[in-house]
């Protein structure tokens, strides 16, 4: 076949309909999952690529969405990209990334691309809408967007998460197991919901165990690397320091240990840490970091799915999805030394 292959060409080869096609790589469960795959198999097998600027004259769209997260620089992020971008590129579309570090101002903009149809679909991993009031930055009611990662409470959109109070809990659970009775927790940014939860997950398993949490045992922290060195000062100031931290993310943990390395405290020996999200330096650290992963790529590729299913007309599903998330122990848990 010399000239570029269309969608009626794998409808042909498949004896189904080119609306079906059209469907199907567009991820519609209006088609069959065994059907989706067939059409799949042969667009890839004819060579098929999505006609992006036809379509979106056709259709009015720009053929693109945004994934807007807080810290470009992250390497959390890599993997959820990358399946994000695996996912659209499948049904034609393509990604930008938005870079809020946190600035009101630059989250306006993006939902301004947004509601202006420089995108047509935004996934959120902020946790944070910007504020809304009545102005011209006020989102129109069933926006495309998916929240993800984070968790954004009364927004009304579609969540692809983790049970972050589980999985804290599984953390610090581990950490009693070893013999542990002073841990403390080195949060995140607080009121944000990802952070209350996990400082929840905390509590409940100190509480199920009959474990107290003293004063100065819950420090606040931003989930940067110096707010995880700061905390963990914090906590090596108070008169009975812990012999344990759970720590609310992978880079703060790191700041944490660094710290406790410069106070002359050995990593597990004198004080055992647990982090949450697996970054993939987490194993390449020395030690390597206990940790709590989360299935990036699968909360990409979930993310990106609904999205996709909301530009074809689907309704967005009433509940969250939500993703298990397991403890990696690794070499920065062990037994306390007294």
């Amino acid at each position: 076949m010399n000239r570029r292959p269309k969608i009626k060409d794998i409808a042909a080869a498949l004896g189904v309909s080119p609306a079906t096609v059209s469907r199907a790589l567009s991820d519609s469960e209006l088609v069959t999952a065994e059907t989706r795959a067939r059409i799949r198999e042969t667009a890839q097998a004819l060579n098929y690529r999505p006609n992006a600027s036809a379509r979106s004259l056709r259709t009015a769209r720009s053929m693109s969405v945004l994934m807007v997260v807080r810290d470009v620089g992250n390497p959390f992020y890599l993997d959820i990209l990358k399946s994000v971008e695996a996912t659209a590129r499948a049904a034609g579309y393509s990604v930008l990334m938005g870079n809020t570090e946190n600035d009101p101002e630059r989250e306006i903009e993006y939902f301004d691309m947004l509601r202006d149809g420089h995108a047509d679909g935004m996934i959120l991993m902020t946790g944070k809408l910007p504020a809304q009031d009545g102005s011209r930055h006020k989102l129109p009611p069933n926006s495309p967007i998916v929240v993800a990662l984070e968790m954004i409470e009364g927004s009304g959109f579609p969540h692809v998460q983790i049970d972050n109070v589980a999985a804290a809990r599984a953390a610090v659970e581990h950490l009693i197991g070893l013999g542990h009775r002073r841990i403390a927790h080195i949060s995140g940014p607080i009121p944000e919901v990802m952070s209350v939860l996990r400082q929840e997950g905390y509590r409940q398993a100190m509480n199920a165990a009959g474990l107290a949490v003293p004063a100065g045992y819950e420090p606040r922290g931003d989930y940067l690397l110096h707010g995880g060195a700061a905390a963990c000062k914090a906590l090596f100031d108070l008169r009975e320091p812990p012999t344990a931290i759970f720590v609310a993310n992978d880079e703060m943990a790191f700041g944490a240990i660094h710290q406790l390395r410069g106070m002359g405290r050995d990593v597990p020996g004198d004080v055992s840490v647990v982090g949450f999200d697996d970054l993939y330096l987490s194993e390449a650290f020395y030690p390597p970091l206990t940790t709590v992963h989360q299935p990036r790529i699968d909360i990409g590729r979930q993310a990106m799915t609904l999205l996709l299913k909301m530009l074809s007309g689907e309704p967005a599903p009433a509940e969250p999805v939500v993703l298990p998330a397991t403890l990696r122990i690794r070499a920065t848990s062990g037994r306390p030394n007294s």
